[in-house]
């Protein structure tokens, strides 16, 4: 479930799974779909 959260003065979607934020419901809902709860490869 994507969480919609305030931060910044700006409206971010998070996902619950891992955390990652988003600027677009859509892609928090995408990432959700598809997230292991592992941490994004990308960060090492």
């Amino acid at each position: 479930m994507v969480v919609e959260t305030e931060r910044d003065n700006a409206t971010w979607y998070e996902c619950e799974t891992c955390g990652l934020l988003f600027t677009d419901e859509s892609e928090a809902v995408d990432h959700e779909t598809q997230c292991d709860g592992d941490d994004p490869s990308y960060i090492q």
